[in-house]
């Protein structure tokens, strides 16, 4: 389900710059985060998957101290977040 929400996402087209404060562009903001917990807030693991202004997908693992996961070989976004959650 979580890669059907990304792919829909994604599907969407890139988000346009922003200006605010500053120039935000399309790979520094997050169009969707889609996320797993398996516990309460202070226990269990969580791990999801920001979908990018740009169409990338970027895995994560961690809710509050979210820590950016690197897919091995030919792992996809969501390879690295299943192992995550083993």
């Amino acid at each position: 389900m979580m890669r059907e929400e990304a792919e829909a996402v994604v599907a969407e087209g890139p988000l346009p710059e922003r200006k605010l404060i500053r120039d935000y562009s399309p790979e520094t903001q997050v169009a969707a985060r889609l996320e797993i917990s398996s516990g309460g807030l202070f226990g269990g693991d969580t791990a999801g998957v920001d979908v990018m202004g740009d169409g990338r997908l970027v895995p994560f693992r961690g809710g509050v101290m979210r820590r950016e996961l690197e897919p091995k070989g030919n792992q996809t976004a969501f390879d690295a977040v299943r192992k995550a959650l083993r």
